[in-house]
Order: structure tokens, then C-alpha cells, then sequence
């Protein structure tokens, strides 16, 4: 199936896995591009000598192209771009909005720039930058979010921008695929659904709990970090929910401190982190630090498998999810669902009128 999205980044089916912290690493995003779709590598939770070695690993794995998913406002995004120029990645996508100069000099380089947005006036900003497409997320999808239906926020953004638009929260299958070209997408991006493969690296146990959650119990919550983050109810997510500030600021701070660990940040580049995303919010230290750290809760459930310490982002399709396919299988299925459906549409659609 071609569309503007297999034209733009030269993969086969117009899907795209995105870059989930602690998911999408070396393995799932190289299967992934060898199933023919758009993996993503996750770099924010990864030093840049990582990264570097990271996308290498991928190289080893595929031929096929891959992007890598940056964090604009960190403060060593320039560094995490000048490796993706230098190392030849194909494209790059963002969580949030970058600045027109990083746009600038990845589309010097050649570079496909694809950022993440959640609201009409962020697309219409980076195409005017010059960003090549924009990923749209609505509310259904897992981690930040916001409240405005896929369905909703889709045809918005596809009517306001003349650049390829991916739609992204709560798709699963060959007929979403279907559905978002018929809003006017170029493809489709999904997280939830490739972090549930047999190729994600996500413990079993976790996994289990994904595919056990029905939609009523994934909700969206403020607690972690100020934020809407859409995530699994855990006892995690009660007990923040509860907690004091002085409590919850007891919390982030034992938390920041095995990141700082972990990430080899400074306090105060912790914190300046933290304070990059509170886009004008107001957000207790508490939740300034959790913010910071937001990559530590993540990585207690997707790679230690601690549900009980960590957090659990997740789109709501999880509770439509019942399998763990490989990625080959999962794109071979989505791509055959969406070619039964549309023969089916055609037909049952009217035969065409005799000229006059």
C-alpha cells in the first residue's frame, strides 16, 4: 500500500511503531522495519553514547529505514541530532514540538522530521517550520495526552496542514488503518499494540497485566508528574493519588535519586528538566521532580517488571488487545485486514452511473 507516508520514509506498509522509553529499543524497532513499517527508537531514556550505540545496533539488524524519537526541550538535543545526521538515520520524530532550528538543520542533513502533536495550532506551527509530517495523537493514546478525540483531532489537523498527517491513539488493526485514510491520514501509529509482541522486550509479567486490563482500567491521571499521562491503574497511581505533598515529595525525591543515578544528570539539570515540562503549569516540587524522572517510574515496569514501583503508560486500546504476535505477524495482519476491508467497501458501494 503506498501513501504519502511509505513515499516520504520509504518503508512498505503505511504504519508506525512509536518511541516508547524502555520499549522501543534496538530490537523491537529493527523488527519492526523488517516487517516493512516505520520503527521508532526511544532515545530520552538513553545517555547519547547509548543512543549511538543504539541506532549502530539497529543498522546491524536492518537494512530497512528507522527513525529516532528526541526529546526537544533536553538540553542535549543538538548532541542527540548531530548523531543522527552522522550516523544516517532516516528520520527523526519528536515528542515535542522542535525548534525551527533543529528542523532546519535535520532538513539540511537530509533528515526526515516528523514531530508529535496534540492540538491543530502545534500542527500548523511546525509545517510552517518546516517539518515534512506530524504525528497526531488523540486522546486515547497511552502516556501524555490530551483530551480531544482521534476522532476529533484527526480530520482538525489533516484539514489545517498540507503535510503528510499519521494518526496515532487507539488503533490496533487493519480497519483503523482504513478508518484513518479515510479521514485523510497517510498511515496510522501505534505504541500499546507494539509494545504487546512476542519482539517487545517488555517482561512477561507486564505484559500479562496489559493484556488482562480491560478499557475501564486505564484512565488518565495528573499524580505522576502534573501532567495528563494516560497509564494502567496501578496501586502505584492510587497511592500518588493519595498522597500528601509532603509525602509525594518524600517519593519523588527517592525516585530522582536512583535517575540521577542511573542517567548521570545533575540535580539541578534534574530539575531543569522537570521545569522544561511544566509548559506554564502550576506543579509542586513534587511534581517537578517526578517529572524529571518520569523515565525511572517506566523503567521499574518495562524493564524490571515491578509493577508495584512503576508506572504503565498505555493508549486504551489495551483492553482490545488480546495477543502477543511478532511484528512480521502483527504488520502482515494489518495490512491483510485492511485490504479484506476494503475490497468489502467497494463492494459494497453503488455501481458507478451510465454517462448521459
Amino acid at each position: 500500500m503506498e501513501t504519502a507516508l511509505t513515499g516520504l520514509t520509504g518503508v512498505r506498509h503505511p504504519i508506525v511503531q512509536t518511541g516508547m522509553g524502555w520499549v522501543a529499543g534496538p530490537r523491537l524497532v529493527s523488527a519492526t522495519a523488517n516487517a516493512g513499517a516505520l520503527g521508532i527508537l526511544a532515545s530520552a531514556t538513553m545517555t547519547t553514547d547509548q543512543l549511538r550505540q543504539a541506532v549502530r545496533e539497529v543498522m546491524s539488524r536492518t537494512d530497512a529505514p528507522f527513525g529516532v524519537n528526541l526529546r526537544a526541550d533536553a538540553g542535549d538535543a543538538r548532541d542527540r541530532v548531530r548523531i543522527i545526521i552522522d550516523e544516517g538515520v532516516k528520520v527523526a520524530s519528536f515528542a515535542l514540538a522542535p525548534s525551527r532550528e533543529l528542523i532546519a538543520e535535520l532538513k539540511d542533513a537530509g533528515v526526515v522530521v516528523i514531530p508529535s502533536i496534540g492540538a491543530r495550532r502545534h500542527a500548523e506551527k511546525v509545517a510552517a517550520w518546516g517539518a515534512d509530517a506530524v504525528i497526531v495523537q488523540g486522546g486515547e493514546g497511552g502516556g501524555h495526552t490530551g483530551d480531544v478525540a482521534t476522532t476529533v483531532l484527526l480530520p482538525q489537523v489533516v484539514d489545517a496542514v498540507d503535510i503528510p498527517v499519521i494518526a496515532a491513539g487507539g488503533f490496533h488493526d487493519g480497519r483503523g488503518l482504513v478508518a484513518a485514510l479515510a479521514y485523510g491520514a497517510a498511515g496510522i501509529a501505534m505504541g500499546t499494540r507494539f509494545l504487546l509482541t512476542s519482539d517487545s522486550t517488555v517482561p512477561d509479567a507486564v505484559k500479562a497485566r496489559y493484556l488482562a486490563a480491560t478499557v475501564k482500567d486505564i484512565t488518565v491521571t495528573t499524580a505522576v508528574d502534573g501532567l495528563p499521562h494516560r497509564m494502567l491503574r496501578t496501586e502505584l497511581v492510587d497511592s500518588l493519588e493519595r498522597a500528601g505533598r509532603t509525602r509525594a515529595l518524600t517519593q519523588a525525591v527517592r525516585r530522582a535519586a536512583g535517575f540521577k543515578k542511573l542517567s548521570g544528570l545533575s540535580w539541578s539539570q534534574m530539575i531543569r528538566d522537570g521545569l522544561a515540562m511544566k509548559h506554564g503549569r502550576e506543579l509542586s516540587w513534587s511534581q517537578v521532580l517526578l517529572a524529571a524522572n518520569t523515565p525511572m517510574l517506566l523503567k521499574a515496569s518495562m524493564v524490571d517488571g515491578r509493577t508495584d514501583l512503576g508506572v504503565m503508560a498505555s493508549g486504551q486500546v489495551a483492553g482490545l488487545i488480546e495477543d502477543l504476535p511478532s511484528c512480521e505477524e502483527l504488520v502482515a495482519r494489518v495490512m491483510t485486514e485492511a485490504a479484506r476491508v476494503l475490497d468489502a467497501l467497494g463492494r459494497a458501494a453503488p455501481p458507478p452511473r451510465p454517462a448521459p
